[in-house]
């Protein structure tokens, strides 16, 4: 007989049952809307242990790749072995909130009505249901949030948040494009998302005893790739050089007005009212996207405005974006997903049981962990992670190059030796390369523009992961650049903030495509020095007050000086 581990649970269960079944004994949830038979692809469970005991993935599973799995199509075949699974539709903890919500003020929506005539522009769509609905929608690589929004009012009515089921494609944006182009993967991901934002609407709307009929336009904030993946475009330029949407060629090229996107809401798939639209906000450029823009018109940041001001929203992709001396300059940073649960041994999402703050008692070198949910911890989510890396610094327990300093050549150093947990060598390589990425964005942005870290009026800290992170610590290891941490300003999900005006005004959705087509963008890999950058950004130590010169421009300034 083989043991189902789930939660910290263990059951015993027999062969020939499937994980659907097993899921059914542990209540936990799955979602299906074809009676298990396959065909709705929408029951994906990702094995993270005893695959071997499970039957081979049938014709119906042929999308799938790696530990993932149709959890109504793997049976187990062979006792004996402990199986552990996950479902891809979990409810991480998520930001949903964003600076201040109430945007009555700005309301210029495209939907009106006028008697009982529902007008998109100036188009009858439908009679009136007894209420104008619209949905922003923020679309991460990691999380997706969906606000219900009051058309007539500006309110937001009921917000969902869940984990983006698309990880099957991969745990970051140059995966995901892999895996959507290839033709027998081809709209699985573009399902996956819309199938789960349907259960939401369907909820929400439910809940609140709402049509969903009434539902008549849908703003979306997303990176590029997921943008353009929601919108069934082809994504395999924007994963090759020089990493731009077909979108943004067409439109550097004359051929359109706007990098924004709209659409038939039922084209894509969206359960609202059949003649309700799509807007996918403006892209800046490359990478960074829509959720970009979104971040910008929610903070009112434009190259107008005074004062130097950085922005950096963290994910698996940041973007960073500096507004100094009238100028607005972008780049995009592929962090990768080390601080959000990937390729770091005990590394998860901000789930109940990871571990979010660290602190080392240098008395007797033990940590001091606090877990989300207060249960006993399972590993480490971000927020933890920096936490860890900067108390070893702090206390001298590792160098600036991740080695322990009790024993140079020890592997792995025990955080909580009770349930296992610890942090390898290679695990603080990989984070030392996510957070060299964010380094090198800052770093070479501000540089570009002549501005030092100390010049920085405002860092504005964007993004769900950003908000737990205890800035002193993200700067401590350089994840952060040095500004001092009363001039940082955590703004929660300010892409969703964004979605949500872009939905109720007319006024600022144009606004915001006029002012990003100014933004200028750098590609991190294309300046001379960006390697020596990278490994010095490796290194866990601050980044300098004051950034050096690029040595191009060192030696014009000798060649110009007087002997």
């Amino acid at each position: 007989m083989s043991t189902l581990r789930h939660d910290g649970e263990a059951r015993a269960i027999e062969a020939g049952r499937t994980l659907f079944d097993l899921a059914d004994d542990l209540k936990v949830t799955v979602p299906t809307s074809c009676k298990r038979s396959g065909r709705c692809h929408e029951c994906i469970v990702e094995v993270t242990g005893g695959a071997e005991a499970l039957s081979g993935p049938s014709e119906a599973e042929a999308f799938l790749r790696g530990g993932y799995r149709l959890a109504c199509q793997a049976r187990i075949t062979r006792e004996g072995i402990d199986i552990s699974f996950a479902p891809l539709r979990r409810s991480p903890r998520i930001v949903t909130d964003a600076l201040d919500e109430n945007d009555a003020a700005t309301l210029d929506p495209l939907v009106t009505r006028k008697g009982d005539d529902v007008f998109y522009g100036e188009e009858v769509i439908d009679r009136y249901r007894g209420h104008l609905l619209g949905l922003a929608i923020d679309i991460g690589t990691t999380t997706v949030v969906v606000d219900l929004v009051d058309l007539e009012t500006g309110k937001s009515l009921r917000r969902a948040a869940f984990e983006n089921p698309q990880r099957f494609g991969g745990s970051d944006v140059m995966n995901r494009i892999s895996y959507d182009c290839a033709p027998q993967h081809k709209g699985e991901l573009q399902r996956a998302v819309a199938t789960e934002i349907n259960r939401a609407i369907v909820a929400m709307t439910d809940a609140l005893k709402l049509p969903r009929q009434a539902i008549y336009e849908v703003a979306i904030a997303a990176n590029t790739t997921m943008r353009d993946i929601f919108f069934k475009l082809d994504v395999e330029s924007v994963g090759q050089r020089p990493y731009k949407s077909t979108i943004e060629h067409e439109w550097r090229a004359g051929k359109r007005t706007t990098t924004a996107l709209l659409a038939r809401a039922k084209r894509l798939g969206l359960r609202v009212n059949a003649k309700a639209r799509a807007y996918g906000l403006p892209l800046i450029a490359s990478h960074v996207g829509a959720d970009t823009a979104a971040d910008l018109l929610a903070l009112d940041l434009t190259p107008e405005g005074e004062g130097t001001v950085l922005l950096v929203d963290m994910g698996t992709n940041t973007e960073v974006v500096l507004r100094h001396k009238g100028r607005m300059i972008a780049a995009s940073c592929p962090a990768g997903p080390a601080f959000e649960g990937g390729l770091v041994t005990y590394g998860m999402p901000a789930y109940d049981g990871a571990i979010e703050s660290v602190r080392l008692d240098p008395r007797t070198d033990r940590f001091d962990c606090q877990t989300i949910g207060d249960v006993p911890p399972i590993g480490l989510c971000g927020s933890g992670l920096i936490d860890l890396l900067a108390e070893l610094r702090r206390h001298e327990r590792m160098t600036p190059k991740g080695v322990f300093t009790a024993d140079r050549r020890l592997q792995k150093l025990p955080v909580v030796p009770a349930q296992g947990i610890t942090l390898s060598r290679e695990d603080a390589s990989n984070l030392a390369q996510a957070k060299a990425a964010n380094y090198c964005g800052q770093y070479i942005v501000l540089r570009l523009a002549g501005a030092d870290p100390r010049d920085v009026g405002t860092l504005y800290l964007a993004g769900g992961f950003a908000q737990y992170v205890d800035v002193s610590n993200a700067v401590l290891i350089g994840l952060l650049a040095a500004v001092p941490e009363e001039r940082v300003v955590k703004v929660g999900n300010a892409a969703l903030k964004g979605a949500r005006l872009a939905l109720l005004s007319l006024t600022k959705r144009l606004e915001l495509e006029a002012m990003v087509a100014r933004i200028e963008h750098v590609e991190l890999e294309t300046t001379p020095d960006f390697f020596e950058i990278f490994v010095e950004g490796c290194q866990f130590k601050p980044m300098p007050e004051i950034l050096a010169a690029p040595a191009s421009r060192q030696a014009a300034e000798r060649h110009r000086s007087p002997a």
